[in-house]
């Protein structure tokens, strides 16, 4: 899947725990990433069910981002015993409610900063096996936002150009005049309702910061 870093040692993790109790970001992001090897051991058992390795990994990391704000080093467990739990009950509840949760998980969620004080994305510490299968993932989440803005934020007509007009839910796509001729409006007007639909996806877009 990936080159993950190498777990901390035992010495490393306490120092790091500690440090994030005291709210340090950075140690909190390290926590993370030096625990990805974790999900991906985990996430190993439930490679043959009907989601995606990327899938899993997201919706795994979710569980490891959850296991190191809530553990409790006094309870007595290694971080990692209590994590696997995490990402395992993380994954297992997507498969309860059968559906693709990891999909709704953003890789630009921020889990941190870096020692510049920068934030650290999911996606910074998620590196997939290749540049087009982290690509791959960015573009399933990019699409779903896309038909989340379509419909939540557009008229019916405005629903019905776009997507007739590229194709979208299996559509074939037509051209402005086509679908002028269809709905029996003017290919100007069929221009026009195209052009405030994506502003207005635009201006969604650019509200969530995508």
């Amino acid at each position: 899947m990936k080159t993950f870093p190498k777990p901390l040692t035992a010495g490393e993790e306490r120092k790091y725990l500690e440090r994030c109790r005291e709210g340090d970001e950075e140690a909190r992001a390290v926590l993370i990433e030096r625990n990805l090897r974790l999900v991906a051991h985990v996430i190993k058992k439930y490679q043959y069910t009907d989601y995606e390795t990327e899938d899993l990994l997201s919706i795994g990391t979710i569980g490891l981002i959850k296991a190191v704000n809530t553990f409790r080093a006094d309870r007595g467990s290694r971080l990692a015993t209590y994590a696997a739990k995490c990402v395992e009950n993380e994954i297992l509840m997507m498969f309860r409610a059968g559906k693709k949760y990891a999909k709704d998980v953003s890789l630009y969620d921020p889990v941190g900063v870096d020692k510049d004080g920068e934030t650290v994305n999911l996606i910074d510490v998620i590196e997939a096996d290749t540049k087009e299968a982290l690509e791959s993932v960015i573009l399933d989440q990019d699409v779903a936002a896309l038909y989340e803005a379509y419909d939540t934020c557009l008229r019916d007509t405005e629903k019905r150009v776009l997507r007739e007009r590229y194709g979208l839910f299996g559509e074939q796509e037509h051209t402005q005049r086509e679908i002028a001729c269809e709905m029996g409006i003017s290919r100007s007007y069929v221009s026009r309702i195209e052009k405030k639909a994506l502003e207005k996806l635009r201006a969604e877009f650019a509200r969530r910061d995508l």
